[in-house]
Parts: structure tokens; C-alpha cells; sequence
């Protein structure tokens, strides 16, 4: 059953509740009616809130929709950015994944990064590259609360901004960051072909585009900067991997189950 939100007759705090409930019982929702962005953030920190109530903690940002080529797909045509938990992010130790706790999921291949300093708006390529600490690559699970994945783009920002889960790659130190492609692979064969480039013209491209968001970003948080190809379903049974072309980062691989 559908759970429908009535955003009319509901201020941002009631729907972070309803919102965060449905999470957790993994229901889906019908699109809100009338949303708008300034709304849907302001769900996102009452969400925030009432996680950090419950133990959770706050470990960094994820951004979304970074990748201009799947804009049509889904119908959101500017980038979005939600929060990561330490309940939500993880490093790739070799074991299986569990998905029977996501709605719709699916892979995402991405460039990570540590921040050792904040970052600040001004800053040329150089300069953000000396406040981050280590890169990774990782995946990002997706999840959508839309059954069908249809949404709008404040439903993206209020549902956590689709994130379910990242699974991070060795993390490594960065003195620069070079255009690479990105092949991503099923056990069926490959899949997707991917390229840095298209995450806003490159992942730092990415990070500073989030530099004025509110709350700023803080030493210590972590970012993750957007899928380097399409978001594609993943099932239980299936082991993923990626292959890198033109960088010294490394492929990773994630075996799925439920």
C-alpha cells in the first residue's frame, strides 16, 4: 500500500515523521502534491534531527543528479544533496550485501572524498584539492520511496535524497585528479560506460558546486559526488564490478543477496 502524505495540510516537521516512518518501515509514498524545494530541505533537517535523536550520526553529504545524462530519465534537471549516517556508510570488505532493506534499489559507481579542511566557495581546483584528505571510489545504493521511481525533485531531497547506502573502495591520498572512464559490469557482462567528465565536468566540479549549501560543509564530512553512469537496478544474486581506464584508483566489486 502507498502511503500518501498530504503536504497541504502538513508543515515540514510532520512530514519529516511521516517520512522517516515510511523509511523505516519500508512503505512506499505517493509524490507530494506541491512541494518546493526550500520545503523539502527543511524536511531534510528535520529528518536529520530526528535521526541524531535516535543515535544516528551525521558523516557527510551525498549529491545527486550530478550527471546531466540521466536528467531526461528521471525528470530532475539541477543537482540535489542529502545527507550520509554512520548507519548508511560502510567500506567494501569482501562479504555480501545485504538489499532486503531497500526500496527499488539501485548501483551507482562514484568518487568519494574525505575532507581534512572546509572547503570554502572561492576556491580554485588547487586549493579545494589541498582540504581533502583521501579519495575513494565507492557505491552508492539508491533507493526510491516513488514506487516506479517517479518523483519530483523535492521528492528526492525530502526522501533523503534517494540514498540508501555507500559502499566505499580503499581510501587513498590525492594530489590531483585527471578525467578517467569508468566500465561497470554485471554478471551478465558490462553494462555501463561511464567518465568523470560527466559528473558536472569532473567530481571537484561537483564538490564546489554544494560549497554554499547550509549547514556548510565541515572538516571530517565525507562527500560523495555523484554516479559516474546511468543508476541501474540491482537484485540479490548479482555481483557488480567496475573497471577504471586512465587513473591509478582501483576497480571495486560488491556481491549482493537478501
Amino acid at each position: 500500500m502507498v502511503r500518501d502524505i498530504a503536504t497541504a495540510e502538513l508543515d515540514h516537521t510532520a512530514i519529516a515523521a511521516q517520512l522517516l516512518a515510511a523509511f523505516d518501515a519500508r512503505q512506499p509514498v505517493a509524490s507530494f502534491a506541491g512541494l518546493d524545494l526550500a520545503t523539502a530541505y527543511a524536511t531534510t533537517e528535520d529528518i536529520r534531527k530526528l535521526r541524531e535523536m535516535r543515535g544516528e550520526r551525521v558523516v557527510g553529504r551525498k549529491i545527486g543528479f550530478t550527471n546531466e545524462t540521466i536528467w531526461d530519465e528521471y525528470g530532475v534537471y539541477a543537482p540535489i544533496w542529502g545527507y550520509m549516517y554512520d548507519t548508511s556508510v560502510q567500506a567494501l570488505d569482501g562479504k555480501p550485501f545485504d538489499l532486503s532493506p531497500f526500496m527499488e534499489p539501485r548501483i551507482e559507481p562514484e568518487i568519494c572524498f574525505g575532507l581534512a579542511r572546509a572547503p570554502q566557495p572561492d576556491m580554485d581546483d588547487a586549493a579545494l584539492l589541498s582540504c581533502i584528505d583521501w579519495v575513494a571510489h565507492g557505491f552508492e545504493i539508491v533507493q526510491s520511496l516513488f514506487p516506479g521511481w517517479r518523483f519530483t525533485a523535492p521528492d528526492t531531497v525530502a526522501s533523503f535524497g534517494l540514498h540508501g547506502a555507500l559502499l566505499l573502495g580503499p581510501r587513498q591520498p590525492v594530489s590531483s585528479l585527471t578525467e578517467f572512464e569508468i566500465t561497470l559490469e554485471s554478471s551478465g557482462g558490462i553494462v555501463e560506460h561511464g567518465s568523470t567528465r560527466l559528473v558536472l565536468g569532473g567530481p571537484l566540479n561537483a564538490l564546489r558546486h554544494i560549497l554554499t549549501v547550509e549547514p556548510p560543509l565541515a572538516a571530517g564530512e565525507m562527500v560523495t559526488t555523484g554516479t559516474l553512469t546511468r543508476a541501474v537496478p540491482v537484485a540479490a544474486g548479482e555481483t557488480w564490478k567496475t573497471t577504471l581506464h586512465g587513473t591509478p584508483i582501483k576497480g571495486i566489486e560488491l556481491t549482493f543477496v537478501a
